[in-house]
């Protein structure tokens, strides 16, 4: 009984990861499907904890350490994720990720311990020799451990580059470097997992183990798999972090599945494939995006330092607009777009950006959002930045749809974004961009760019759009100036 307790207790717990993912796609049912599989992840924690039981029949002990560890864990999750700034949210997903793709390895590394020291069966000839343990085990645990220890060393380092601590970083020879390491961790692999006799004997007189499965290549496995996550991200340019970021999450994923196979847990498995084969989706859904193979993500390090020492486009000057003229434009507008970018998020302009909509809808004026998919510093930055100021879904426009309402509009008013609205990524094949999809904002009657300077953004490259005669610049912090606005538009 028991048993088919946890097996329904599980059950459930896969169907609601699945129920809860299928509701994350839509922005009105996120929140309500995030909560739906953190309850049913509860279930199946509380039901693993109580009913479980191990292969002599007993059930789980040290029940104090457990719930100390959840303790310990809950509440510094908890508190993180209440003082999280919208901004660092990233950052945030990027140590979390990391951690669980440590958890992952944990596991591994605690199940080839167990297997070295504790499977032993009985003595032959003055020998002690242990079960034969299957080569597909030995496989899962390796593999587990490798793309365990990568999603977390990388996501460690992308959480130093998100958050400014770690810059790019190459050197000559770093990709073949990389790939040797890639190779050697391999081949190490492989060599564990089918090659090596899987039978660990010991002198019984000398009380010591001899493995014939040595420990020595498993921890220089470990090694590797550590400095490849390290060497793979740290080259890696600003632009491209939203996909690393979405590629370790798919990591983590898979390594999370081999534990579910591992231990024949089915809510382990359903929730690792979901997130690794939700995570290897988006990862080239945003490839796509930005006009990019995966590969060359991977290999190369756009929005590095490297991707702007041979930029040397030369452009015209650029003109300003001031609060009241600007206020002006938007007040006597028909129809005005908004592009928000990770400046507004810096700011935490959210909310007066939603009291810029309410006070311009008041005298008539239509107002919609365009969001680029790969805008801000992760997937979906900017729906879940709106959406936390209460700005109505109805109102984002995909990048596909705001595109076909663009030539309509007779203001594009520009918050915080840069490389995601570059005309150069269309016109400019020298660019580093060029090809990369954009929100096509220079195809309105008018443009307002709101930025604290002309400085580049995170692809470290110029942008044609303040250069075109439509363009006017209206510098300052977004919060300020958008509260400046809404001040001179009611006087209006």
């Amino acid at each position: 009984m028991e048993l088919s307790i946890l097996t329904l207790a599980y059950l459930i717990g896969s169907v609601t990861f699945i129920i809860g993912l299928k509701m994350l796609s839509r922005p009105d049912t996120a929140r309500r499907g995030n909560l739906i599989a953190a309850a049913g992840m509860g279930l199946a924690i509380l039901g693993t904890i109580f009913l479980y039981r191990q292969s002599s029949g007993a059930p789980l002990h040290n029940y104090g350490w457990i719930f100390t560890g959840l303790a310990i864990g809950g509440v510094i999750g908890f508190v993180a994720a209440r003082k999280v700034l919208m901004t660092s949210m990233p950052e945030m997903v990027s140590i979390f990720n990391g951690m669980g793709g440590f958890c992952a390895a944990l596991i591994a590394i605690s199940e080839f311990y167990h297997l070295l020291h504790f499977n032993t069966t009985g003595t032959t000839g003055g020998f002690t020799v242990s079960l034969f343990i299957p080569k597909g085990m030995m496989v899962i645990i390796i593999v587990e451990m490798i793309i365990g220890m990568v999603s977390f060393s990388g996501s460690m380092i992308a959480f130093g580059k998100l958050n400014g601590r770690i810059k790019d970083f190459t050197f000559p020879g770093q990709q073949i470097l990389n790939m040797a390491i890639l190779a050697a961790m391999i081949l190490l692999g492989i060599y564990f997992a089918c090659i090596t006799p899987h039978l660990m004997t010991g002198g019984n007189n000398l009380g010591q183990f001899i493995p014939a499965i040595s420990p020595y290549v498993f921890c220089t496995v470990i090694g590797l798999a550590i400095a490849y996550g390290i060497l793979f991200v740290l080259p890696i340019g600003g632009a491209d972090m939203p996909v690393v970021i979405s590629l370790l999450n798919a990591c983590t994923g898979v390594a999370a599945a081999c534990g579910g196979f591992l231990y024949s847990n089915a809510v382990m498995l359903t929730g690792g494939i979901l997130v690794g084969s939700a995570g290897g989706i988006l990862t080239l859904l945003m490839c796509r995006a930005m006009n990019r193979s995966l590969g060359n993500v991977l290999i190369g390090s756009f929005g590095g330092t490297a991707a702007t020492e041979g930029q040397t486009h030369q452009h015209g000057g650029y003109k300003e607009i001031s609060i009241s003229d600007a206020a002006i434009v938007l007040a006597y507008a028909h129809k005005v777009m908004i592009v928000p970018g990770y400046g507004l998020a810096v700011a935490q302009a959210q909310h007066a950006c939603h009291d810029l909509e309410k006070v311009l809808e008041d005298r008539g004026v239509q107002l919609k959002y365009a969001i680029h998919p790969v805008a801000g510093r992760m997937p979906g930055h900017m729906n879940v930045l709106l959406a936390e100021a209460d700005v109505p879904y109805d109102k984002l426009l995909e990048m596909e749809e705001a595109n076909e309402e663009f030539p309509s509009a007779d203001l594009v008013l520009v918050l915080g974004a840069n490389d995601v609205v570059n005309p150069a990524a269309k016109n400019d094949p020298a660019s580093p961009i060029y090809g990369m999809p954009i929100l096509e904002v220079e195809r309105a009657k008018m443009v307002i760019v709101n930025k604290r300077s002309m400085k580049p953004g995170y692809a470290g490259i110029e942008n044609d759009l303040f250069f075109e005669p439509k363009t006017s610049m209206l510098f300052g912090d977004a919060k300020t100036v958008l509260q400046q606005l809404i001040a001179e538009i009611k006087n209006i």
